[in-house]
C-alpha cells in the first residue's frame, strides 16, 4: 500500500498543469462575471443567504484554482474576498455600498492578473495592496481608507492556503492524524440528498472557516446512494452546526450522533469511496503525500472501463509558505454540475470550420439535386431516394451546426449594469437597468460585432437621455430614469430595442445644429429624417466635450458597423418623455433560405424572410408617375415597382420580352414590388462574403454558388426598398 502510495505521489510531481490553463482562465472569466451581476443585483436591506453564499461560492473557487496553478496574486486577493464574503453569510457584518464598491473593484483587479498570467506579462498587473488594506479594513469594521489615497503597492507575498479539500469520484487512501483534544465525536449523516455537491460543499465549510474541526468521510455498507456519512471532530453544538450546514443541506437531511471513544475506527486508514476528503487547519497545512487521481491511466483508483462517467476535474491547491506549490484534484461545489447539464469547450474555429464545411456540403447536396432532375424515375429509383434522404439530413445538419453558433443575448445584456452603474455615478444620475428577451439567440459572430454599437446607444441614452434626478422631479418624473435593452425575434430578422425615458430629442435643436455644420436641411422635413442627421460623422448635440461625449465620434460609427453586418437602424423620438433605438440584424450570416428568380440569363436570390407574396400581371396594371417612377396597385395598396433588369443593367437578347412577374418584398417596415422574368424556386443557400473576395455592391449583401456552378448575387432587399423612397 505504501509503496503505491509513494509511486503515485512521485507522478504527480512530474504532472504538467500548464495544459489546464485555459480551461482555468475561462471558468475564473465565467465566476467573476458572475460575481459581478450577483453584486450588482444585491439588495443591501435585504440580502439574503442564499446571494450572500452564491457570491461567496465565486470568489472561492476563483481563489482555489489560482492558488493551484501558482498565481498567488490572485489568490491572495480572492482570499481576502473570501473572508469579507464570509463574515457577510454568515451575519457578522452588514452588507453595504462600500464592500460591494471594493469588491467589484477587486473583481475587475483580478480580471486584469489573470489577463497578466494568460499573456505571460507576470508583474504588469494592476497594483492590489489598496484593495487588500480597504477589504482588511472593512471585515474588522473600520471604516476603509478612500480608494483614491490607497498606499503605494507593496510585494505581494504568497499567503498560506488551506490545505486541499480532495474531492474525487476514485478511492483514495489518506492517512490523518487523529484530534486528540477536548472536543465532540460526532457521526453526521446526511441524508435523501438531491445531488453529490451538497455533501461536498459540507466538507468545503470545515476547510474555509478556521477552529471549526476535522470532518472524515465513513464508509458504511449498504448506505443509501443518495446519503453521506462523515465522522466529525469539533466542540460547535449540534445546532450551531445545523445553522451552519443549512446554507447547503436542509436541517431535516441532517442526522447528529454521538460517537463513543472507543469507536475511533480505523477507517482513516481505508480506502476512501465516499468521495470527500478534506482536513481543516486554521494555519494552513499540507496533507503528507495525497495521491493524485484520474488525471492519466494507471494511476492508482482510475477509473475501470465499466466504471460510471464522471464530471470533468478542476485543480485546486495545496501551498507550503516559501514551498514550491504541489496540487491535488477537487472539484469545487459550485462548479460541479449534474451530468445532464455537462458541456465541452471547443475553439470557435473549430466551430466555423465544421460551419463551412457543411456550406459546402450543401452547395454539393444542391448541385447533386439539380443534375438528378433529368434522371428516369422509374430507372434510377433507388437513387432519386437517397438524394432525398440526403437532402433532409443535409438540412437538419445544417440546422445543428448552425444552433451551435447561437448564443443568448444576455451574454452581451450582463456587460451593460456594471458599466452603466459606473457611468450613472460619474455623471450624477439614477438609473434602473431592465433587459427582455435576453433568451433570444443570435448568430456568435454578429453578437461579438453588435456588442460595441449596443453601447455607445446604451451610454448614450444614459449620458443625452436621462436627466439628472433634480430635472425630473421639475419635470414630473421619478428622479430614477429607465433605459430598457429588449431582443424579439421578427419574421427572419432580430431587432434589438434601446429605450429610454428621458428628455427624447429636440427636433429644432438637432435642425441648428445641423444648419451649423452646413448640412442641407429644411423645416418641411419629417421627423424620421431629422433623427437620422445624428448620424452624420462628426455630428453632436452636447453642450461640452467630456470623457462621455460630446466630440461627434459614434452615432455614424454605430450605423456603419450595423450597416456592414446588413442590418438596419431606425429612431423614435419624443420630446420630454423618451426615444428608442431599434436595431434590426439578420440572424445569421453563414446560411439562409432564399428564392432564386431570374433575370434575363441572370440569375438572383431573395432571402426568403423578405418575400410577402408573388404573382403574374399585366404590363397595363403598371402606372408611371412622375419622373418616370413605377406604382402598381395591390390589394387597395400602392406600391412601387422596381425593374431589375434596369438596376442591374441585365443584357436583353429577346428584345420583345417584357418582365411580368411580381414579387412583393417588404423591409424596414416597408414594402416594394419586384419585377423579374420567371420563379426559379426555394433553396438553402450559403452567403459568401462579396465585399471581402471583389468588392462592395450597391443593392447586393453577399453571394452564392449554386449547384450548376455558377454564381448568383443576393440581394439586398434594405437598400432596394431604400433605393424606392428615392
Amino acid at each position: 500500500m505504501a509503496e503505491a502510495h509513494h509511486e503515485s505521489s512521485g507522478s504527480s510531481a512530474d504532472f504538467d498543469l500548464s495544459q489546464f490553463y485555459q480551461i482555468f482562465f475561462e471558468e475564473a472569466g465565467e465566476n467573476l462575471d458572475l460575481m459581478e451581476q450577483m453584486l450588482l443585483g444585491l439588495n443591501l436591506e435585504t440580502a439574503d443567504d442564499e446571494e450572500l453564499n452564491g457570491i461567496f461560492r465565486c470568489a472561492h473557487s476563483v481563489k482555489g484554482g489560482a492558488a493551484t496553478f501558482g498565481f498567488s496574486d490572485v489568490a491572495e486577493l480572492t482570499h481576502q474576498m473570501e473572508s469579507l464574503l464570509d463574515k457577510l453569510r454568515r451575519h457578522e457584518l452588514k452588507p453595504n455600498a462600500s464592500m460591494v464598491d471594493v469588491l467589484l473593484e477587486s473583481a475587475d483587479a483580478s480580471r486584469g492578473l489573470l489577463a497578466c498570467h494568460q499573456s505571460g506579462n507576470v508583474g504588469q498587473g494592476p497594483a492590489t495592496a489598496g484593495l487588500v488594506n480597504r477589504i482588511r479594513a472593512l471585515v474588522s469594521g473600520e471604516m476603509p481608507p478612500p480608494a483614491s489615497v490607497a498606499p503605494p503597492p507593496e510585494p505581494v507575498k504568497v499567503m498560506p492556503v488551506e490545505p486541499a479539500v480532495v474531492l474525487q469520484p476514485t478511492p483514495a487512501v489518506v492517512a490523518v492524524q487523529k484530534n486528540n483534544g477536548d472536543q465532540r465525536h460526532l457521526e453526521i449523516r446526511l441524508v435523501k440528498l438531491d445531488q453529490p455537491t451538497q455533501a461536498e460543499a459540507i466538507v468545503e465549510l470545515f476547510r474555509d472557516i478556521p477552529g471549526l474541526g476535522d470532518i472524515k468521510p465513513m464508509t458504511l455498507s449498504g448506505a443509501p446512494v443518495d446519503s453521506r456519512v462523515f465522522e466529525v471532530h469539533t466542540t460547535s453544538s449540534d445546532e450551531d452546526l445545523l445553522d451552519l450546514f443549512a446554507f447547503h443541506v436542509s436541517r431535516e437531511h441532517v442526522v447528529i450522533s454521538d460517537i463513543p471513544d472507543s469507536g475511533a475506527s480505523d477507517v482513516f486508514h481505508e480506502p476512501v469511496a465516499s468521495s470527500v476528503v478534506a482536513q481543516s487547519e486554521p494555519t494552513g497545512g499540507v496533507v503528507a503525500d495525497a495521491p493524485i487521481f484520474g488525471f492519466f491511466d494507471g494511476a492508482p483508483g482510475a477509473p475501470q472501463p465499466h466504471a460510471p462517467e464522471v464530471a470533468p476535474m478542476v485543480v485546486s491547491p495545496v501551498v507550503e509558505v516559501g514551498a514550491k506549490a504541489q496540487s491535488a484534484t477537487r472539484v469545487p461545489a459550485v462548479s460541479a454540475a449534474p451530468p445532464e447539464a455537462a458541456t465541452i469547450r471547443v475553439a470557435i474555429s473549430k466551430v466555423d470550420q465544421l460551419i463551412n464545411l457543411v456550406g459546402e456540403l450543401v452547395i454539393t447536396q444542391a448541385m447533386l439535386a439539380q443534375n438528378s432532375r433529368a434522371l428516369d424515375p422509374a430507372v434510377c429509383q433507388q437513387l432519386l431516394t437517397g438524394l432525398t434522404d440526403l437532402d433532409r439530413n443535409t438540412r437538419d445538419l445544417q440546422e445543428s451546426v448552425m444552433s451551435i453558433r447561437m448564443i443568448p443575448m444576455s451574454i452581451v445584456f450582463s456587460r451593460f449594469p456594471r458599466m452603466l452603474r459606473d457611468l450613472a455615478s460619474k455623471l450624477g444620475k439614477k438609473v434602473d437597468f431592465v433587459t427582455q428577451g435576453e433568451a433570444t439567440e443570435l448568430d456568435k459572430g454578429l453578437v461579438e460585432k453588435i456588442t460595441d454599437p449596443l453601447t455607445h446607444l446604451v451610454r448614450n441614452s444614459c449620458d443625452h437621455g436621462i436627466e439628472s434626478p433634480q430635472e425630473r422631479v421639475r419635470a414630473g418624473k421619478p428622479e430614477t430614469g429607465t433605459i430598457t435593452l429588449s431582443a424579439s425575434h421578427q419574421g427572419g430578422s432580430i431587432v434589438i430595442e434601446v429605450r429610454d425615458d428621458g428628455k427624447g430629442m429636440s427636433r429644432q435643436k438637432i435642425l441648428a445644429k445641423a444648419r451649423e455644420r452646413g448640412l442641407d436641411v429644411s423645416d418641411q422635413m419629417s421627423d424620421a429624417e431629422v433623427w437620422q442627421l445624428i448620424f452624420a460623422p462628426g455630428f453632436s448635440t452636447a453642450e461640452a466635450v467630456t470623457d462621455v461625449s460630446g466630440r461627434g465620434v459614434g452615432m455614424d460609427v454605430v450605423k456603419r458597423n450595423i450597416a456592414s453586418l446588413n442590418g438596419t437602424v431606425e429612431i423614435e423620438s419624443s420630446e420630454g418623455n423618451g426615444m428608442k433605438v431599434s436595431v434590426r440584424l439578420p440572424l445569421t450570416l453563414a446560411i439562409m433560405d432564399g428564392m432564386s428568380v431570374g433575370v434575363g440569363d441572370e440569375v438572383y436570390i431573395l432571402p426568403l424572410s423578405s418575400v410577402v407574396e408573388s404573382f403574374q400581371v399585366k404590363s397595363d396594371a403598371v402606372s408611371t408617375v412622375g419622373q418616370g417612377a413605377q406604382l402598381v396597385k395591390v390589394r387597395d395598396e400602392y406600391m412601387p415597382v422596381i425593374e431589375l433588369e434596369k438596376v442591374f443593367q441585365v443584357p436583353r437578347y429577346d428584345s420583345d420580352k417584357v418582365s411580368d412577374i411580381m414579387v412583393v418584398i417588404e423591409a424596414d417596415s416597408s414594402r416594394v414590388v419586384l419585377l423579374v422574368d420567371e420563379l426559379l424556386g426555394q433553396q438553402q443557400v450559403v452567403v459568401k462574403n462579396l465585399e471581402s473576395n471583389y468588392r462592395k455592391v450597391p443593392n447586393v449583401s453577399g453571394a452564392t454558388i449554386l449547384g450548376d456552378g455558377k454564381v448568383a448575387l443576393i440581394l439586398d432587399t434594405g437598400a432596394l426598398v431604400r433605393r424606392s423612397r428615392h
